[in-house]
């Protein structure tokens, strides 16, 4: 157990290297823990700290900067969420891709690293399909997920229709299939094949096999803005061993979508430093993540991705803030009369 001085150091000294990036010499340190200690003091408990692993001494210096579980028992025991200005933000109701990508940048634009959002995973169901003729055999479907995202896609069939046969086989599909799965629908139509007329059978198993497609393509599992963002930071950009390491993560959306998943489970906000365990495969990463949720179900989750050395107490306002917005706004699309 450390005394309260020792927490005291630690803190000061994690809070002073997150604001300045560089290494912590004794003679700083007594500066910015306002305690009167001599220097000589003060390298007693920085060297218990750097024996318990609390900090480390980078071997181009003399001062220490806080290891992984340096900084986990800062957040865990010594951070203080204070509310600072990140200024009045909105995410406005729209197709839940949209949202989902806004919800991104904001992360990234707030924060100056990288947003992750893990988007909804949605089954291959549709609202409402539509057929528009677009010319002599070239049809236009228009199919509205549940989530209210429209895709269209463009069929060519064996032979012309009319809108009157158009507009019977949207019905059909509208007043009988709607809310069940794409391969459901399609089994239906099999058994259906004999009592409906052929070529409207057809339209229909044509229309259900670009819907599938045009579900599975959309569904965009994870969106990251912002990489870029890291470039900026000293702690990559001067170890491009580093940054290749971040950017391999970020390319690897399977992986990432795992983390986020994984980072996700429990309720409010969560901390996840890199070197401390083998959940975030990047040591010089951290993760601040939260869930969001639908009509008070949670979907997803979303975070901040950055270096250790980041503003805790800013990174949890910044992803709580936007989960609220995420969730708002994806009510609000999901229930339109709620608007």
């Amino acid at each position: 157990m450390l005394d309260d001085r020792s927490k005291l150091l630690l803190k000061a000294l994690v809070e002073r290297y997150i604001a300045d990036g560089q290494p912590i010499g004794s003679r700083t340190l007594s500066k910015s823990s306002g305690l009167e200690l001599s220097p000589a003091t003060i390298r007693n408990v920085m060297s218990d700290l750097e024996d318990l692993g609390l900090i480390a001494s980078p071997h181009t210096s003399a001062g220490r900067i806080p290891t992984a579980r340096g900084y986990r028992l800062f957040v865990d025991t010594m951070l203080t969420v204070q509310k600072t200005s990140i200024g009045a933000h909105h995410l406005a109701p729209d197709q839940p891709q949209k949202v989902i990508s806004n919800a991104a940048h904001l992360l990234s634009n707030l924060s100056h690293f990288v947003g992750v959002v893990v988007a909804p995973r949605t089954s291959s169901v549709f609202r409402h399909i539509e057929f528009l003729r677009l010319s002599e055999r070239r049809l236009l479907v228009i199919i509205v997920s549940p989530q209210g995202d429209v895709q269209n896609r463009v069929i060519v069939t064996e032979q012309d229709y009319s809108p009157s046969q158009l507009v019977e086989a949207a019905n059909f599909l509208n007043s009988h299939y709607v809310g069940l799965g794409i391969e459901e629908v399609r089994q239906h139509l099999q058994g259906e094949m004999e009592s409906l007329r052929s070529e409207i059978a057809s339209l229909m198993q044509a229309a259900i096999t670009v819907s599938s497609e045009a579900i599975t393509e959309t569904q965009d599992n994870v969106v990251v803005c912002g990489e870029r963002n890291l470039l900026s930071v000293s702690d990559f950009s001067s170890d491009m061993g580093h940054l290749r390491r971040a950017f391999d993560l970020f390319e690897q959306k399977a992986q990432l979508m795992r983390l986020m998943d994984c980072t996700g489970q429990a309720d409010g906000v969560r901390i996840f430093i890199g070197g401390e365990s083998r959940i975030v495969p990047v040591e010089e990463l951290s993760i601040v993540s939260t869930s969001y949720e639908v009509d008070g179900k949670i979907v997803g989750t979303l975070g901040v991705i950055g270096p250790t050395r980041m503003q805790y107490d800013r990174m949890i306002q910044i992803v709580d803030i936007t989960s609220k917005l995420v969730s708002n706004a994806l009510s609000q699309s999901h229930n339109p009369q709620c608007k």
